[in-house]
């Protein structure tokens, strides 16, 4: 059903994933829609491409658990025991996902939200820097019905100078509400 939707409204990939990344964090930008959820799966089928998302994992039950894990959803408990003290980050809870793994594309939508946000969520780098793998940054630009992931980005460490270049790749696409769209200013300069 994504597949037909996105091609029959005349979108197109134009830059897919090399099949030899097989595990990478996938950030995902701008997220300004509920649709980019429905061209976002309609890419991803296109491309034939198995990708993941963490969700936490009381989203998890009937009467979506099916749904929810036939799109790639994968349940996070950020909670060991109900104690404080044995609680875990997003982060630390993300990066775990891919122990054990040979193969794990885990998408982020690093704005978090549909709405305009002054300051990304930085988590993403976290991840990818803590479960040594790189991050791919995918788009949906609205302005060209294109999407794609365009650029493999391998964390150095230096946070700012990473975050640049991810805000470079992002400047000038165009969301479906781009009033809602914004780079994190801090982290452009």
């Amino acid at each position: 059903m994504f597949k037909f939707i996105f091609k029959l409204l005349g979108w197109k990939v134009t830059h897919f994933l090399s099949n030899d990344i097989k595990r990478c964090v996938i950030i995902v930008a701008p997220h300004t829609s509920n649709w980019d959820f429905i061209f976002g799966m309609g890419a991803v089928k296109v491309m034939k491409l198995k990708q993941c998302f963490a969700i936490k994992k009381e989203w998890i039950r009937f009467p979506f658990k099916r749904l929810m894990l036939s799109l790639g959803a994968l349940p996070i408990d950020r909670k060991k025991n109900n104690t404080s003290a044995d609680k875990k980050s997003s982060v630390e809870a993300m990066a775990e996902l891919f122990n054990g793994r040979d193969e794990l594309r885990l998408v982020i939508t690093p704005e978090g939200t549909r709405s305009k946000v002054e300051k990304w969520k930085t988590g993403f780098y976290y991840v990818a820097l803590s479960a040594k793998v790189p991050i791919a940054l995918a788009f949906i630009n609205y302005e060209k019905k294109s999407c794609g992931i365009d650029k493999i980005l391998y964390p150095s460490g230096d946070f700012k100078a990473d975050m640049k270049l991810i805000m470079d790749f992002y400047k000038d696409m165009k969301g479906a509400n781009p009033e809602n769209f914004s780079l994190d200013i801090e982290l452009s300069n």
